[in-house]
């Protein structure tokens, strides 16, 4: 694909990329993903470099960024950092949030966003038994004896030991299911109900994102936590489309991190001799860097071709975006690990920032469906697509 970025897009890399360097710096990313966050005052920074930007898409509302716009901001401080950040995962909250609730919530929501640099929520839709098959979950909400009655397990909710509140997506056993899905309904409900318990995951990467499993037991909701916006009722079909935009967000997280492996390894390759030569002259280490070149070409093609496609809502969006997600978080882990392997024996330590990489890009494969649910969701449409 031959995307020739505007101005507009350049500057506002530009932007990104002067905060990004000035911030994430090694010292600081390491405090940080010990911290398992940021200081408020750099999500603060983001928020107002963010809604600073000229609006570049109506369509997005209060986001005003086209999603390759949101994409091209992701990969750039992904790239400065060398790691997984919350931001990826804050606007895609922020998409699901508008997908569902009235404009007034959604307003309170964003603007509060504006304000803080924080998401004012944890998203809770995975379940432990129910993973990448998002329509398969049991998390419940029924009326007894007079009461809406919330049960159920969520897992990986970002932040869901330390929001103020949860958006919970629940069946809604109270609601008649059609043919092919069953009723869906998201609540907007307060983090210290009676009920609700969370416990921290431990995981081996992407460590600025907290994640834990909360329960819901018997939580007793007021009818106003519904979200009541124009798609409130649209259900899983709108929720998978939703879906869509995580994935872009998680593939350009992973282009990001994948460019700063490569350009750490190049470093490395230049500067590092052995037998009185730099290794980036030894042939297998030549041939390790052209194969991570074509990886990132190719990852950068898919990532903006997807994401290009689904602000203009074209007809193979949804193949196209799977088959960037089939292969990006894949060639991102590649070329971390090739990126180790230049780097030796330094790179497998703590302190070189490639190890960290390989980890993050290696989560990535996971989130927001995995390598194999992509290939699910692409070869029915590869099959329509070539039927005549």
């Amino acid at each position: 694909m031959d995307l020739k970025l505007d101005e507009q897009q350049l500057d506002m890399i530009q932007s990104m990329r002067e905060y990004g360097m000035s911030t994430f710096t090694i010292e600081n990313v390491l405090q940080w993903r010990e911290d398992q966050g940021l200081p408020d005052d750099v999500v603060q920074e983001f928020a107002r470099r963010y809604f600073s930007l000229p609006a570049s898409n109506a369509s997005q509302g209060s986001f005003s960024q086209s999603l390759l716009n949101q994409a091209l901001i992701i990969e750039e401080l992904s790239r400065c950092a060398g790691c997984a950040l919350p931001f990826q995962n804050d606007l895609f909250e922020l998409h699901i949030m508008a997908g569902f609730a009235s404009d007034n919530d959604f307003s309170t929501v964003i603007n509060d966003f504006r304000t803080t640099g924080r998401v004012m929520f944890a998203l809770a839709v995975s379940e432990p038994q129910a993973g990448s098959d998002t329509q398969n979950m049991s998390t419940s909400v029924r009326t007894e004896n007079g009461k809406l009655v919330l049960n159920g397990v969520k897992t990986f909710v970002n932040n869901g030991e330390y929001a103020p509140n949860i958006l919970v997506a629940a069946i809604d056993e109270d609601a008649p299911s059609d043919v092919r899905h069953p009723a869906l309904s998201f609540w907007f409900i307060p983090r210290n109900l009676k009920g609700i318990t969370a416990y921290p995951i431990n995981k081996i990467g992407q460590s600025m994102l907290p994640f834990a499993t909360v329960a819901f037991e018997n939580v007793e909701l007021k009818p106003e936590y519904r979200l009541t916006g124009p798609n409130a009722t649209a259900g899983f079909p709108h929720l998978f489309s939703l879906l869509e935009r995580g994935r872009i967000f998680t593939c350009a997280s992973s282009l990001g991190m994948a460019q700063a492996a490569m350009e750490d390894a190049v470093r490395y390759a230049n500067k590092r001799k052995a037998f009185g030569t730099p290794i980036g002259e030894f042939q297998q280490i030549e041939q390790m860097l052209t194969d991570m070149e074509i990886h990132l070409w190719n990852m950068r093609n898919l990532l903006y071709s997807a994401a290009s496609k689904a602000d203009e809502d074209a007809p193979d969006k949804r193949l196209a975006i799977a088959l960037m997600k089939r292969y990006i978080p894949a060639a991102a882990t590649q070329v971390a690990s090739d990126a180790m392997q230049i780097l030796g024996g330094i790179g497998y330590t703590e302190r070189e920032r490639v190890s960290h990489i390989w980890k993050d890009c290696r989560g990535n494969q996971l989130a927001e469906g995995t390598d194999q649910i992509m290939v699910y969701i692409a070869a029915p449409l590869i099959r329509n697509k070539y039927a005549d």
